[in-house]
């Protein structure tokens, strides 16, 4: 059970209720523009991106890229010197890009919700994992890293 409870995973359960939102409850909702397919496609392009370079940073330090696990080492480089979750900053903005790309307007308030499961549920654990294993490099790195952007 524990290899379903990752980040894609509930990218992909939101995503769906999305997308099911915009099919079946729209209300007659819109947002539709060619300003927001170029807004959405941006979104999704800018977070594939995003997550692409944070586990290129992964790989080049040879250290783990799954939530629940224990890093043997800490990554401070590359995309990292700007965010300390850009794979999550990753999905938060593919999400928010499909839900304009679907057009599912009541669907927005997914984003928040999105952004606080994966904090409470990933972020704050890693981030506890991170702190016990390179105490004061992840003391420095909190200081001058966001978490976020």
């Amino acid at each position: 059970m524990r290899w379903i409870d990752v980040p894609p995973v509930w990218l992909i359960a939101f995503a769906v209720a999305a997308w099911m939102q915009a099919k079946y409850l729209s209300f007659g909702l819109s947002l539709e523009s060619g300003f927001t397919d170029l807004l959405s496609g941006a979104l999704i392009g800018g977070g594939i991106l995003m997550a692409v370079l944070a586990v290129v940073e992964f790989r080049r330090h040879q250290t783990t890229v799954i939530p629940h696990e224990t890093p043997s080492s800490m990554v401070q480089s590359g995309i990292y010197k700007r965010s300390r979750n850009p794979i999550y900053v990753g999905d938060v903005l593919i999400l928010a890009g499909l839900v304009l790309r679907f057009d599912a307007v009541l669907s927005l308030v997914l984003v928040p919700v999105f952004v606080w499961v994966l904090e409470r549920r990933f972020i704050l654990p890693e981030e506890n994992r991170l702190r016990r294993t390179f105490r004061a490099d992840f003391a420095r790195y909190e200081r001058k890293t966001r978490r976020w952007i």
